[in-house]
């Protein structure tokens, strides 16, 4: 079964853009090495946060949507908590209204780039 999922990570704001690269990498190729199908991923920068956490006020804010079996996602966590560059991470999964919200949202980006 492949279910719709989405993951939205927050990195630490001291990293480098090539580390911020490298820490996206990192995720996109865990996941297209247990066959999980990315649908998309944004890099929304640097933002500031309600709260802060390990005493910053920023982070660096990614998502990544994407269909995979359910064991990946386990696997997925436990690498993100091993990697000191991401401060926290949100993994949900994504049901027919949350999918067709996340296309809509898309396709709206794509119109404001096209111009």
């Amino acid at each position: 079964i492949m279910n719709n999922y989405e993951t939205v990570m927050i990195l630490n704001p001291v990293l480098s853009e090539e580390q911020v690269k490298e820490s996206i990498n990192k995720v996109k190729d865990l996941l297209s090495s247990h066959k999980a199908i990315l649908v998309a991923d944004e890099l929304w920068g640097l933002k500031k946060m309600k709260y802060s956490i390990e005493n910053k006020k920023t982070g660096f804010y990614i998502l990544f949507e994407f269909k995979s079996n359910p064991n990946v996602i386990s696997d997925l966590e436990i690498n993100l908590k091993r990697d000191e560059r991401v401060m926290r991470f949100l993994t949900v999964k994504l049901d027919k209204h949350a999918i067709a919200y996340s296309e809509k949202r898309r396709n709206k980006q794509k119109e404001v780039i096209q111009g």
